[in-house]
């Protein structure tokens, strides 16, 4: 992945940082990951441009928009590699979200998870980089497919 990169060094860090702060409650976790990102990093050094460079990879993470560079997308594509993974772990993976989510009434989380999944299966890709794409696509949607299903029951 690094020969993929312009900036590893950035990459590493958006990605150690892009869920620093998590809390399933709440819709500001990514703002506040790159806040805690911008902050530590500022403190240890790191130059002005790089860290906003960290603190965009991070705040795109939260899958609004289209990544603004390769780097950008390598970092998206990693934060959505699980969907791609093997049956099993995408399937430990969605139990996972559901324990995470267990103050959310079932009716009401499988509505929501479904929205969520079908959004994703909706993009012409789900992985903006060609690599991801060639490599995760074809399970990413098997398994996209698969949860899908299983949740209308």
């Amino acid at each position: 992945m690094r020969a993929q990169c312009t900036d590893a060094a950035a990459v590493e860090a958006a990605l150690w940082y892009h869920d620093a702060v998590y809390d399933p409650r709440a819709d500001d976790n990514e703002s506040r990951s790159a806040a805690l990102a911008v902050s530590r990093l500022h403190a240890a050094g790191v130059a002005t441009e790089r860290v906003a460079r960290i603190e965009r990879m991070i705040l795109a993470t939260a899958h609004q928009d289209r990544p603004f560079d390769g780097d950008a997308a390598l970092v998206l594509d990693i934060d959505l590699a699980v969907l791609g993974a093997d049956a099993r772990t995408f399937d430990d993976y969605e139990r996972a979200v559901r324990r995470e989510y267990a103050f959310v009434p079932e009716a009401e989380f499988r509505a929501a998870r479904q929205a969520v999944l079908v959004a994703l299966l909706g993009r012409p890709a789900i992985y903006a980089s060609a690599s991801f794409r060639k490599r995760w696509e074809a399970p990413a949607r098997a398994n996209l497919s698969r949860s899908i299903a299983a949740l209308a029951n």
